[in-house]
């Protein structure tokens, strides 16, 4: 069984920081890209930020310059979130796109999401 572990949300002010990890809890064979959703009232979910193995990155475009996402080299990956703003706040959700092998040998493709984190940026 494979999940996802997510940290690292809170309170913050308008202007502030925070810093959400999310770590793939489970044996896997590979994992491929990671990434950060977002769920907001206003939008919906919508996509905030991608890595991939080779480290190339995108960003929603309400985000560039502000986040950063990266990843180690085992398997947790990061989002740094700078200069927030109110319209930030959401539920944020880590995926992964991971290969495992199953009790039966097989090996197997699937993309486990966290239970999701709460970013509440307000004064």
């Amino acid at each position: 069984q494979v999940q996802l572990v997510e940290s690292g949300g809170g309170l913050v002010q308008p202007g502030g920081s925070l810093r959400l990890s999310c770590m793939v809890d489970g044996k896997t064979s590979r994992i491929d890209d990671m990434g950060w959703y977002r769920q907001t009232p206003g939008k919906g979910q919508e996509l905030v930020a991608m890595i991939n193995t080779d480290g190339s990155t995108n960003y929603a475009y309400s985000v560039k310059g502000r986040f950063t996402i990266s990843r180690d080299h085992a398997k947790t990956v990061f989002l740094q979130m700078d200069s927030l703003k109110p319209e930030d706040t959401g539920v944020y959700l880590c995926y992964a796109n991971v290969l495992f092998v199953n009790p039966h040998g097989e090996f197997v493709a699937m993309k486990p999401w966290g239970k999701g984190t709460r970013v509440t940026v307000s004064s």
